[in-house]
């Protein structure tokens, strides 16, 4: 930990010393009060992502719906140091405003640090902040990850009658969405002591990982009755092992994110649930909320919630159609 503080302390040194001359030309960057033209930096962990394509969509149309507004994004490519850099970039840049998905939660302490000395103001869109970096950001936007384990579980323990035995499949491990996705879930099972905790382990977010879990539990031999996954990818994965196995009947299958592929799993009868995280309301939410830091408005809140919704094979088309607008 304080190697990890020393490092830190050193970047941020060198990242000042290149900033003093830049700031010194303009004493009101990022103040944004009377700019007719706004400049944003959007630092994203991965390009590469089916899901986050869709937050992506909500800041770029905003952007070209809005002639004052140019943002400029880049690809961290899952690079927490990278992603360091160009927020770097940025503050070099004298942006009004910085938008960060981060790679790491724990990587964003150093980021919005460097932004503040610079007076730019930072919002944080998708991964949640710890409790410190909150109290020094402009906003988060984003959904509550407790909330979706909580109404995921919830709906798994109403479709087994109470009863049964479950597996839960987690996402990478040390982000705050698995940490509070899993919370979620556990404490749902804790009030239902005839609902079993039998595997756990990460699938890292991904579909072939999560079939690779899957097909090694179904090789160990415990009896379960309901997948609870992350995510959605992983919840694909799981069913496509269950499938080649003979498995899947009479299994409940549950992943979160809503995504388009999820809910036509769910249409097909073959995923039981998921909770919808709205990316394109939550990428035009953090655009947003930078032009209002930008403009200098206050909010009474700095957490911009988006909540999660549940889906199931009946309202599954009203998800659907949000997709296709």
């Amino acid at each position: 930990m304080k190697l990890k503080k020393i490092i830190n302390c050193f970047m941020m040194a060198i990242l000042l010393i290149g900033l003093l001359a830049a700031c010194g030309s303009d004493e009101t960057a990022g103040s944004g009060e009377g700019k007719d033209q706004i400049k944003i930096g959007a630092a994203m962990p991965v390009f590469d992502d089916k899901w986050l394509s869709y937050l992506y969509d909500g800041i770029t149309e905003y952007d070209e719906q809005n002639d004052n507004v140019e943002v400029i994004m880049v690809d961290a490519k899952n690079d927490a140091g990278k992603q360091f850099s160009q927020v770097e970039t940025f503050i070099v840049q004298q942006v009004d405003a910085i938008l960060i998905n981060p790679v790491e939660t724990d990587s964003l302490g150093p980021m919005v640090d460097a932004a503040n000395e610079a007076g730019i103001p930072v919002v944080v869109v998708n991964r949640q902040p710890d409790e410190e970096v909150m109290k020094n950001i402009y906003a988060y936007v984003g959904s509550e990850s407790l909330e979706a384990g909580t109404i995921q579980m919830e709906k798994v323990v109403e479709l087994l009658g109470g009863k049964g035995n479950v597996a839960i499949m987690n996402g990478t491990l040390g982000q705050e969405s698995v940490v509070k996705r899993t919370q979620g879930n556990k404490d749902v099972l804790a009030e239902n002591p005839d609902m079993k905790l039998v595997r756990e382990q990460t699938g890292d977010y991904q579909r072939a990982l999560g079939m690779t879990v899957m097909e090694n539990w179904i090789q160990a031999g415990d009896q379960i009755d309901a997948i609870v996954a992350n995510n959605d990818e992983m919840a694909i994965g799981a069913i496509m092992a269950l499938e080649a196995a003979g498995q899947l009947e009479g299994k409940v299958i549950a992943g979160i994110d809503g995504t388009i592929d999820a809910l036509q799993y769910v249409k097909d009868g073959k995923l039981n649930i998921t909770a919808f995280q709205d990316a394109y309301g939550q990428g035009k939410g953090a655009i947003e909320a930078a032009v209002k830091a930008v403009n200098g408005e206050k909010l009474d809140n700095n957490f911009i919630n988006i909540p999660f919704e549940l889906v199931t094979e009946e309202n599954v088309d009203e998800y659907i159609a949000k997709w296709e607008k």
